[in-house]
């Protein structure tokens, strides 16, 4: 199993005022929801942010954000591990499939993959 990335999430209702605010540091949108955001840098496309205002699918709004290559893999090892899973392994309309751990901090983890056939070429999309 590797990691492809990893993104701080960010609950704000500043959507717009932070894809300005960073912009100016260099970073440029590469997703846009509506409810969340996510901006990366350019010349080093895993370095990102994501901003949202809730998680539309979920209950909670992760803290965090793991691709990862394989999330059934990793899924099945969270879960024997005992580990609180705070929503359930499922694949999202956007083309990715994820789930939420919380870990030994309380934050909540949100472990994603991308489908297959929606994978795109440098890992954006959370």
């Amino acid at each position: 199993m590797s990691v492809r990335r990893v993104v701080p999430d960010f609950q704000s209702d500043a959507l717009e005022e932070s894809r300005s605010f960073y912009g100016l540091l260099g970073l440029e949108e590469v997703m846009n929801q509506g409810w969340v955001l996510t901006l990366a840098s350019p010349t080093n496309p895993t370095a990102q942010l994501t901003f949202m205002t809730a998680d539309r699918t979920a209950l909670v709004a992760p803290d965090l954000s793991i691709e990862v290559d394989d999330v059934d893999t990793v899924y099945a090892s969270v879960r024997a591990a005992g580990a609180e899973i705070v929503r359930a392994l499922q694949d999202e309309e956007w083309g990715v499939r994820r789930f939420f751990v919380r870990d030994p901090n309380g934050r909540v983890v949100n472990v994603l993959g991308h489908r297959a056939a929606d994978s795109p070429a440098d890992g954006q999309n959370a």
